[in-house]
């Protein structure tokens, strides 16, 4: 395990660290990584619009830098998402309630559950890890 309380990036996986100016690149970075796993282009704009809801809350919300990690395992495409941000305090399990009707924030981890097979947050003393599942 890492300081981050995560283990390493599984064989074949690729893991990028970004800052907000960043994010365009770390779009481009998993775009590439999903289509050489297969996804159809469809998915990949599904894939990319719940990438950067996690991706821009981690660094606007959590840390000023956050890590991205992307690898394949059976038939899906996994991200894990860390940044060093500990002052969260969940209130129930994080996505599973829609905004309120006339939110104007607090949508990300919403759309990206709805987008996602799987979307798993852990939050601790060594930062917040969103890992979300896509069918490939």
């Amino acid at each position: 395990m890492n300081e981050d309380g995560a283990t390493s990036v599984p064989r074949g996986g690729k893991e990028i660290t970004f800052s907000l100016a960043d994010l365009p690149d770390v779009r481009e970075f998993a775009a590439a990584l999903a289509r050489r796993g297969g996804m159809t282009e469809e998915r990949v704009g599904d894939f990319l619009v719940a990438l950067n809801e996690v991706t821009t809350n981690a660094v606007t919300h959590g840390a000023t830098k956050a890590r991205l990690r992307v690898w394949y395992d059976t038939g899906d495409l996994v991200v894990d998402v860390h940044d060093e941000g500990r002052h969260w305090i969940l209130d129930g399990v994080p996505g599973h309630k829609p905004p309120g009707e006339h939110a104007t924030s607090g949508m990300g981890l919403w759309v990206a559950r709805l987008l996602s097979r799987s979307l798993n947050v852990r939050t601790g003393d060594s930062g917040t890890t969103v890992i979300m599942r896509f069918t490939l």
